[in-house]
């Protein structure tokens, strides 16, 4: 890198922390700093949901897709498409949380099935989110390695992780979602320019019609390279559209920024001009990692993830290296500022603050939230350090999510237009979420029995027992209230 490149690098850095503290004293609210006081619109709104949804993580693990996968990979954009636009369109779920005003997923619980739901339920959800974001660090510090060319031996993956967690720790720390939401931004601005450039650099270095020509030579002309179907199955084919809704609808990241809009309506034209972003975040990446493909003649290495940034290391003019990497440093940075806050707020605003009786003040809610993202970094640090499993990351990041999500998405459907739908279906189909656990890497190999599954399989599986147990048990231990919310 040249002189160049290392002070746009810095002085993206600096206004990052600037912004930070500029902020700072605009957090003093518990309610603005988790949702911002609802008072988000639609452009700022778009682009945010772009910016934490479009984090490194995302650019790294869809490069991943594309060394492997090839152009076959694209229908996970395609179909993170069609499943937010409906849900713009319709409004199905985020609509009706918005009207009723909820700070996150589990305060609907307690609003439709009590409290005990609501605690049960978050605990649940931190357990999936904490998992889900346990390789953002490693997979940061991966980045740094391929696009500064530093040599991945010894201890530098664990010195630049630790730099990398203090810098998030300390912004995220000092300001709130008002902080976040102009940091992602400021984020989705860089990051946009820096990609849109780095894929005209790309076309102009192979030409256009030779990506496709070298491919097909490096792979045998197979069919497989653009047909997902053949190349990974029907079975992961249906759990990317399962993926594609439960991320727009009850991904807490997404649904935060959902629920800190200033009306239900600008939720709906949020989701409908996300759609095209979402098809976006995921396209570019993978063709970024079809390119490293093809750069490097089809060798893939071992380590797939550091394939892309350092393709574009060598292959980026000065200037514009600088600006590709102070981008993906914003991704990085807006993520894990996203995430930190979303579970620290989820913890302190639906597991201790209803365990303390809901008496928490403002003040106490946001020193516990803080507290909690320092624990919470030591724990990322941590994770990344010790978890060797063998799956991509994007099959992690979707059984990880899944131990949440299967059973989120089933108590909310079935909550919302279901009138039968009982405490103790709720908690029997939170509790099945937990087998999705059996999907990870590490605990699947250890189990004879399910050691040939693949985690989309288990996946399914797990949505299909959270969906049943929602329906029997809410059958054979109906509420004794009659009265429910009616939505």
């Amino acid at each position: 890198m040249s002189l160049i490149d290392y002070g746009i690098i810095v002085v993206y850095l600096f206004s990052v922390f600037y912004i930070g503290i500029r902020y700072r004293d605009r957090s003093s609210d518990f309610s603005t700093f988790m949702i911002a006081d609802r008072k988000v619109g639609l452009s700022l709104g778009v682009a945010t949901m772009l910016g934490t949804e479009l984090g490194l993580i995302t650019v790294m693990y869809n490069a991943q897709t594309g060394v492997l996968n090839h152009f076959s990979a694209f229908h996970i954009g395609l179909f993170a498409f069609i499943v937010t636009l409906a849900v713009g369109l319709t409004g199905i779920v985020v609509v009706k949380l918005r009207e009723l005003e909820v700070k996150s997923i589990p305060e609907y619980y307690e609003i439709r099935f009590g409290r005990r739901v609501r605690v049960l339920g978050a605990i649940l959800l931190a357990i999936g989110g904490i998992l889900n974001m346990g390789l953002f660090l490693k997979v940061g510090a991966i980045f740094i390695q391929g696009i500064f060319g530093i040599d991945p031996s010894g201890a530098t993956l664990t010195v630049i992780m630790i730099i990398l967690l203090v810098m998030v720790l300390i912004y995220t720390m000092l300001g709130g979602m008002i902080s976040v939401i102009i940091t992602d931004y400021i984020q989705f601005v860089v990051l946009s320019i820096g990609l849109i450039i780095s894929v005209i650099i790309c076309i102009a270095h192979f030409g256009w019609s030779d990506i496709f020509t070298k491919l097909g030579e490096l792979t045998n002309q197979s069919p497989a390279i653009y047909d997902p179907i053949q190349s990974r199955g029907g079975f992961y084919i249906t759990w990317q559209v399962v993926l594609g809704f439960v991320s727009a609808v009850v991904w807490p990241t997404a649904i935060t920024r959902a629920l800190s809009l200033d009306s239900p309506e600008t939720v709906k034209k949020q989701y409908i001009w996300s759609s095209v972003s979402f098809l976006i975040r995921f396209m570019i990446p993978c063709f970024l990692g079809i390119c490293a493909y093809i750069h490097y003649g089809g060798a893939v290495d071992e380590n797939t993830l550091i394939m892309m940034p350092r393709f574009l290391s060598e292959i980026l003019p000065i200037g514009v290296l600088g600006i590709m990497t102070a981008a993906m440093l914003a991704a990085f940075m807006s993520t894990h500022d996203s995430y930190l806050l979303c579970w620290s707020t989820i913890i302190t605003n639906d597991i201790i603050d209803p365990l303390c009786g809901g008496n928490l003040s403002s003040r106490k809610k946001i020193k516990f939230s803080r507290i909690i993202i320092l624990i919470l970094g030591i724990y990322i640090l941590y994770w990344g350090l010790v978890y060797n499993g063998g799956d991509s990351i994007w099959s992690y990041l979707g059984i990880t999510g899944a131990i949440y999500f299967t059973g989120a998405i089933s108590v909310i459907l079935f909550g919302i237009y279901w009138k039968k739908a009982s405490s103790t279906g709720a908690i029997a189909a939170l509790l099945g979420g937990l087998s999705a656990l059996f999907g990870l890497e590490p605990i699947r190999i250890s189990i004879p029995m399910i050691s040939e599954m693949k985690p989309e399989e288990i996946g399914l599986l797990t949505l299909l027992i959270t969906a049943v147990s929602m329906v029997v048990f809410s059958l054979l231990f109906p509420d004794k209230k009659e009265e429910r919310l009616s939505l």
